[in-house]
């Protein structure tokens, strides 16, 4: 039985990747920095895609922000953390699938490339930003703390010893720089995966690549995937209507979210095709950068969206001291050994001193967990 499922599964695969394209990452030449051996039935990259899909990051995904925090306590069909990652896999795996590349890679690293945000999208991740520096642990990003989840968080600290290529595409995303064209720096290493968190977390800006194809689609389709959703939101939100939406981008990308996927879509397949990088046309990526700055004027900075902000940075503020607090003062009641720390292992909690432990803790919250923690804390109920 076992000879026959071996030379089953062996055909299956080698059939699979005779369909890749020429530039396709090939699973054969993907590694672990742990060795494990090789699963009988699924590619390495589909076992790391499997491994982050029941992680229990991935299952906090659909507590979290987008971009409107608190909206989703009245109306749940605005935009959640998990339906962006829906979203990405699915458009990413499309233009991956056109242009021949490996859509297993693609769909772990779409899938994982979120886990670290915060409570409350960007807004909160620079809140905590702002407490991790106070603490001496340098700034939060979110792709940093992504990373972080799979490597040393999960599965009680050990973490889910996934691939360098899914590893680095998790850590190289980064949907609010625009790039019209992204080639992988393939020459990349674990040594420089932790020379760029060093300098991140020191403030330093960094040029910083994926090291495959699929990486850059994945980071490409980051931007695609939210730009006309957010506008589909904002709508919906009653902070923005269709017609005031800039006449000459729409008349070029669409003006609804559907169209604007599509024009976007086609650019990166037509201008990719059997290159080395991934890539816009200039006039597409033009009329994009003039999208974001339209959306990050009238969405991201609108006073109604960022009227939580007050909120948001002051709670953090006090929510990170009282954790340090509880830390120091080996407060066994605090939520923080009850559904953090008790459920660590040695190396975890010997690694990583009692700031980075809290900063962890905060990064791996839904928004409803916060608010209660806040409230609980705050606002204590008296009998």
């Amino acid at each position: 039985m076992k000879n026959k499922m071996n030379t089953v599964f062996s055909e299956i695969k080698a059939r699979h990747d005779a369909l890749l394209g020429e530039k396709a990452f090939r699973d054969q030449k993907a590694w672990r920095i742990k060795d494990e051996e090789q699963d009988l039935m699924r590619s390495r990259f589909a076992v790391d895609r499997d491994r982050i899909l029941y992680s229990g990051a991935y299952r906090r995904y659909h507590g979290k922000t987008q971009v409107f925090s608190f909206t989703n306590l009245i109306d749940e069909e605005m935009t959640n953390r998990n339906l962006h990652i829906a979203y990405v896999s699915q458009i990413s795996r499309t233009i991956g699938k056109y242009l021949g590349l490996n859509t297993e890679l693609i769909e772990a690293i779409a899938l994982g490339h979120d886990l670290g945000h915060c409570p409350f999208g960007h807004d909160g991740e620079k809140a905590l930003s702002e407490s991790c520096q106070k603490a001496g642990i340098g700034h939060f990003h979110h792709n940093i703390e992504s990373l972080h989840i799979v490597d040393h968080i999960s599965s009680k600290g050990e973490g889910l010893n996934l691939t360098f290529q899914v590893r680095d595409g998790i850590i190289s995303h980064d949907g609010e720089v625009h790039n019209t064209q992204l080639k992988p720096d393939e020459d990349k290493s674990e040594a420089d995966i932790q020379a760029y968190i060093t300098a991140k977390k020191a403030g330093k800006e960094v040029s910083w690549m994926p090291a495959t194809l699929e990486g850059c689609v994945v980071r490409i389709t980051d931007t695609i995937a939210y730009i006309g959703q957010d506008i589909e939101d904002a709508i919906r939100f009653n902070i923005l209507k269709r017609e005031e939406l800039p006449k000459e981008q729409v008349a070029y990308l669409g003006n609804k979210n559907s169209q604007i996927i599509d024009t976007l879509v086609k650019s990166v397949i037509a201008n990719s095709f059997e290159k080395d990088f991934i890539a816009f046309d200039e006039e597409t990526s033009n009329h994009l950068l003039e999208l974001k700055k339209f959306n990050y004027k009238r969405i991201y900075t609108d006073k109604n969206v960022k009227q939580s902000n007050t909120i948001i940075y002051r709670t953090m503020r006090i929510m990170f001291e009282k954790y340090l607090d509880d830390i120091k003062a080996r407060n066994k009641d605090s939520k923080i050994f009850k559904h953090f720390l008790n459920h660590k292992n040695a190396e975890y909690l010997e690694r990583f001193c009692p700031p980075e432990q809290v900063r962890d803790f905060i990064a791996t919250m839904t928004d409803r967990y916060y608010n209660e923690e806040v409230k609980a804390y705050m606002l204590p109920w008296r009998g």
